[in-house]
């Protein structure tokens, strides 16, 4: 090992691949130069993030988000590059990783930005541990929101969204974002490594569907690209009317894949929303973008809070649901072949693009759970799978909330698909761009094909349990059947007392 003081200083990248706004960069690159050594970045592409999903085995990055994650490292280790740096790429325990680091280089000092997951902080107390014994300086900061401190204390969060959302609106300010450098400090003399190909990390290249909203392009130069063309539409002024559309572009930010991997700061966006409003005016549109960002604050904290329970059947509210395991009627679930066009839609997009609209996954999820009854683990399991913008935080965070046994005052919180349909999808694009079996049935018919008489049926072609599924269960009654035994799990909390 090198002299100690004498090595480099090293910024680990987690969900943070971006060089703006980037405190743990800014933080080490100012260490660097001050004592005059080396920096570099090192990315670990850990094994536990390509394994198996423990309920059902599909695997916990699919195709999609694993070509968004290559592409933003790619761009992130050519970005260091050009400022003088470089990105170390790795796979295995960053614990290991970073130690034998340490041991070639002399590593002196580790910059990180902390995450809120369970296991995510598992990982960093392990490399904590690791480096620390092996006499690396470890320097966490914050990242993950848009405020560095709230007014209150962990163990105080709020449990309901509106009461955390005011005080933090009164009491909280939001840092400006940090500027990108504009050079860095030379990288020892190590091997980079080589990033990992799709078939390295066991997935195939997914392709690319033509019905695709966007094509997700992984960096941070395309997240900084997409902020600016959404905002150039001007359609940050109608965003509150428009965010539940399912087929246009711009209807929404379509932000969410760059802020999980970090690609975007949450801060750079909420900053832009500010020079908009400046410039065109604000309104509650353009404020309800800020609002959507304190939802993602307001999970990430809740997970932090929570810890392993946001993963248990009964979620953070250890509500003792007894949920099914029905095979059968997950795969319909899964692959959109469960009878209503709606559901269907949006299944059938996450399946083929690795997208799917909020209202969707509102939709599905209730379905999932209200309908079918289904273990809302195993929908968030495919969606961590399946999804681009995959944050454990805003996922389970949403299963949580959306199954009953997360923060929401609501209690049995039930979405009517077919009215869901009418209102959200009313011409019926959606349905007939992804569900082509029901293509020629009018707006006023494709969200309801079951309803149709077996002439008009035919009239339109189609012959259900054919050419298309009939519903795999009544709507009606199977929302009876979840809430009855709804009713019998918030009749035991209330025998049992206070845990």
């Amino acid at each position: 090992m090198k002299e100690k003081g004498s090595g480099p200083i090293a910024v680990w990248y987690r969900q943070d691949l971006r060089v703006a706004d980037h405190p743990a960069l800014t933080a080490a690159a100012e260490e660097a130069r001050r004592l005059g050594t080396g920096l570099l970045g090192v990315y670990c592409f850990e094994d536990r993030e390509f394994e198996r999903a423990p309920l059902q085995g599909w695997p916990r990055t699919g195709a999609f988000r694993a070509r968004f994650l290559l592409e933003s490292v790619e761009e992130l280790r050519a970005t260091l590059r050009q400022l003088g740096s470089d990105l170390i790429v790795r796979r295995g325990s960053p614990a290991r990783v970073l130690e034998q680091l340490a041991l070639e280089t002399g590593l002196q000092r580790i910059d990180f930005h902390r995450l809120m997951g369970t296991e995510e902080r598992q990982v960093e107390d392990e490399l904590r541990r690791a480096l620390e014994s092996a006499g690396v300086h470890v320097v966490s900061h914050h990242d993950r929101t848009l405020h560095a401190e709230y007014p209150f204390e962990q163990e105080k969060l709020p449990e309901v969204f509106t009461a955390f959302r005011k005080r933090v609106e009164k009491y909280a300010t939001i840092a400006a974002p940090l500027d990108a450098p504009s050079a860095l400090p030379g990288p020892p003399a190590v091997d980079p490594g080589e990033i990992p190909s799709l078939t390295d990390l066991g997935l195939e290249e997914p392709t690319d569907d033509p019905r695709a909203i966007l094509r997700y392009r992984g960096g941070e130069a395309a997240g900084h690209e997409r902020l600016r063309t959404y905002l150039a539409s001007g359609k940050l002024s109608t965003y509150k009317e428009t965010r539940n559309g399912l087929v246009e572009r711009n209807d929404s930010a379509k932000l969410s894949p760059w802020l999980s991997l970090g690609c975007l700061s949450c801060r750079t966006v909420q900053a832009a929303v500010v020079d908009y409003e400046a410039a065109e005016g604000a309104n509650e549109s353009t404020y309800w973008m800020t609002f959507e960002l304190l939802w993602r604050d307001y999970f990430q904290l809740i997970v932090r809070k929570h810890g392993a329970a946001v993963f248990q059947p009964g979620g953070l509210q250890r509500f003792p649901v007894e949920w099914k395991h029905n095979g059968d009627l997950f795969e319909a679930w899964r692959l959109g072949r469960t009878g209503y066009p709606f559901v269907d839609a949006s299944m059938r997009e996450l399946l083929a693009t690795g997208f799917m609209s909020n209202r969707g996954r509102q939709n599905v999820g209730s379905f999932l759970t209200k309908n079918l009854g289904l273990d809302w683990r195993l929908g968030a399991e495919w969606f961590e799978s399946q999804l681009i913008d995959h944050d454990v935080a805003s996922n389970y965070g949403n299963w949580n909330y959306v199954a009953g046994v997360g923060n929401d005052a609501r209690g049995f919180r039930y979405f009517h698909i077919p009215k869901q349909a009418r209102q959200y999808d009313p011409q019926g694009d959606h349905a007939r761009l992804w569900v082509p079996e029901v293509a020629s049935l009018r707006h006023d018919e494709i969200h309801t094909p079951w309803e149709l008489s077996a002439a008009r049926l035919a009239e339109a072609g189609i012959v259900l349990g054919r050419d298309y599924p009939e519903p795999i269960v009544d709507l009606e009654t199977s929302q009876r059947e979840q809430r009855a035994g709804w009713e019998r799990a918030a009749a035991r909390i209330s025998t049992r007392g206070p845990s």
